[in-house]
C-alpha cells in the first residue's frame, strides 16, 4: 500500500509576526501506482502539498499520511525529484545513479546490475562515466530521475522536473517519463505550472484556487485516456491533437482563468 492521503492540511507560515495562509483545507487521495499532477495559480501552495507528503514540512492542521502512515519526516519509501537537478558534480552518471543504493548497503553486484538497468531505461547508455557538467539539461535531469527510481521507492514526488529545460527537450522528458512509468509504475504526485503536462502525464489533475489553496477541482484524465485509447499514440503531440486532450486542457484552463485577480481597464 503506497498511496498518499491529504486530509484537511492546512499550512500558515509566519513571517515578521504575521501570518500567511499557503494552504487551507486541502483533502485529496493519490492512489497506489496513479499519476496525479496538481496545477494551479502562482504561490497557490503546489510545491507545499509536495513538501508536506515528502516530510520537509508539517501541517499547521490536518493530516499528511504515506502507505497508511503519517508522514512524520523523510523517508525512504520516497523519494523527491526537484526543478535542479541536485547531482553531485564531482561523480559519473554512474556514480550519481548508484550513491543511494551505496548509501543503503546493497552490495556492487546488485547496485551494478540496477544502476545497468536504470541507464539503459533512461537512455544514458554511453554516457556512464560522464560528469555532470558534460551533460545537457535533459540528460542531467534523466540521470536525477533515475536516482530516484533506481532506490525503489514506493512514492515519487515530483516538483516541476522539467521547468528548466527548453520546449523540446521537455515534450522528450515527458514521452520517457510515460514510457518509464509504464516499465515500473510508481505512487507519483507531480507539480507542474504547465497545462498541457498536467493533462499528459496524469491519471487525475488537481486544479487548486490561488492562496490559500484549495482543490478547486480535480479532473478525471485516465478514464478519458482509455475511451479514446491516447496509447495508440507514442508522440506526445498527436495525443495533444484529439478533440478529447483539447477539452480537458481548456476545462483547466477556463478553471484556472477563474483564478485570476480581477482586472479592469478604464478608458
Amino acid at each position: 500500500m503506497s498511496d498518499i492521503v491529504f486530509d484537511g492540511v492546512s499550512r500558515v507560515f509566519k513571517r515578521d509576526g504575521r501570518e500567511f495562509p499557503a494552504l487551507e483545507e486541502v483533502s485529496f487521495r493519490v492512489a497506489e501506482r496513479e499519476f496525479v499532477t496538481i496545477v494551479g495559480p502562482s504561490g497557490c501552495g503546489k510545491t507545499t502539498c509536495l513538501r508536506l507528503a515528502a516530510g520537509l514540512e508539517f501541517p499547521s492542521a490536518g493530516t499528511v499520511a504515506v502507505g497508511g502512515k503519517r508522514v512524520v519526516g523523510p523517508g525512504p519509501d520516497r523519494a523527491v525529484v526537484f526543478q535542479q537537478f541536485a547531482l553531485f558534480p564531482w561523480k559519473t552518471v554512474f556514480d550519481n545513479i548508484e550513491f543511494g543504493l551505496r548509501a543503503k548497503g546493497v552490495d556492487a553486484e546488485e547496485r551494478r546490475r540496477e544502476v545497468a538497468r536504470h541507464i539503459e531505461l533512461m537512455g544514458l547508455q554511453g554516457y556512464e562515466s560522464a560528469y555532470p557538467h558534460q551533460l545537457s539539461g535533459g540528460m542531467q535531469q534523466r540521470v536525477a530521475i533515475a536516482r530516484s527510481y533506481v532506490l525503489g521507492p514506493d512514492v515519487l514526488l515530483m516538483d516541476e522536473p522539467f521547468g528548466a529545460l527548453d520546449a523540446q527537450t521537455r515534450v522528450v522528458m515527458q514521452e520517457e517519463l510515460i514510457k518509464l512509468s509504464r516499465v515500473i509504475p510508481r505512487t507519483v504526485l507531480f507539480i507542474t505550472h504547465a497545462v498541457e503536462e498536467a493533462v499528459y502525464l496524469a491519471d487525475r489533475v488537481v486544479v487548486m484556487t490561488r492562496r490559500p489553496g484549495r482543490i478547486r477541482e480535480i479532473i478525471d484524465v485516465a478514464a478519458v485516456r482509455k475511451a479514446e485509447n491516447w496509447d495508440r499514440y507514442e508522440r506526445i503531440e498527436d495525443v495533444m491533437d484529439q478533440s478529447s486532450f483539447v477539452h480537458l486542457r481548456t476545462s483547466i484552463w477556463r478553471l484556472l482563468r477563474e483564478q485570476q485577480a480581477p482586472h479592469h481597464v478604464n478608458h
